[in-house]
């Protein structure tokens, strides 16, 4: 079925910065209309900061951008509360988190205690400081970056932050086609001063609120459940996933079942989200790091064995 005009025009916006990523591009906006936060993990130069760029150039929003690094202070990312030089009274000082789209770029450099400034920020999508509760801007969204290669002067995210990311998404090298488009037409940072906004604020809530409305039946319901419940019992995974991520899963399907111009859910918007939704928060058993390349991979095979419901519509 054909994406829904509006996707399809976000889609091909983004496209004019990053190339030959249409797949990848989707599982953002799905992220986008579930109301989740994404977690970009590559290794350098695959344009993960360029994509975070372009989608929040794509909607007339706020933007802000903090390069993590070890020095980085959770007031740094939240703000502070401060005394007004000429009122005297006591004011809050926005932080960089304080806006429709944050890019936290390669946030496992940040120390945990920065880290941890962004655990209520994801998940209530508020600021607590200082007795007082600042909610953030809506539509609001995390847009993370980090390097799995490198461990040098890098901090291991824990799995409360973890489990916050709607989606864990792999950018991965294009091919030889579109790479020799990209020598060919992309001239490095120029491309983004292509990219517009082609969506406002509210037509992205509106969007978000269609998603939301999408309907997942019964057994599509347990088909969830099932996949998840099977991660808590799999001889190759150590920690399951919780309810959070079930209740993550959901929202993905229903959000590319919108995409797809769907108003209900099937099982084919259930496992193409499962791999970004549930990936990451698995925990390998030593078995299954043994015999398993990834947790991508022990989450294929365990889909492979759980049923597919047959009439799920």
């Amino acid at each position: 079925m054909p994406e829904r005009q509006e996707i399809t025009a976000l889609v091909e916006n983004i496209e004019k910065a990053i190339i030959g990523k249409r797949q990848v591009i989707l599982q953002v906006a799905a992220a986008l209309l579930a109301g989740g936060h994404v977690l970009v993990e590559d290794v350098p130069g695959v344009g993960k900061t360029q994509m975070a760029s372009a989608l929040s150039r794509s909607v007339s929003g706020t933007f802000n951008r903090l390069q993590m690094t070890p020095d980085v202070m959770p007031a740094d990312i939240v703000g502070y509360m401060m005394i007004h030089p000429e009122s005297k009274k006591i004011v809050y000082q926005k932080g960089a988190v304080y806006c429709n789209f944050f890019l936290a770029d390669e946030i496992n450099r940040a120390s945990p205690k920065a880290q941890s400034g962004l655990l209520e920020v994801m998940e209530e999508r508020q600021i607590s400081i200082e007795g007082r509760t600042i909610p953030l801007p809506r539509p609001f969204m995390v847009l993370a970056t980090q390097n799995p290669v490198e461990t040098y002067g890098t901090y291991h995210l824990p799995e409360a932050q973890m489990d916050r990311f709607l989606m864990r998404i792999v950018v991965g090298y294009p091919s030889k086609e579109k790479e020799m488009q990209i020598l060919s037409d992309i001239e490095g940072d120029n491309a983004l001063q292509n990219v517009a906004a082609v969506f406002s604020l509210a037509e992205v809530e509106r969007m978000q609120r269609d998603a939301a409305a999408v309907t997942a039946n019964q057994l599509i319901r347990e088909y969830i459940w099932e996949i998840v419940n099977a991660t808590r019992h799999d001889e190759n995974i150590r920690l399951g996933v919780s309810p959070r991520g079930a209740l993550a899963l959901q929202r993905a399907a229903k959000a590319t079942a919108f995409i797809n111009g769907r108003d209900y859910v099937i099982p084919d918007d259930v496992r193409t989200v499962a791999a970004p939704v549930l990936a990451h928060r698995l925990i390998l058993s030593p078995r299954g790091k043994s015999s398993c390349a990834s947790q991508e991979q022990a989450l294929s095979q365990l889909l492979e064995r759980v049923g597919v419901p047959i009439a799920a519509v």
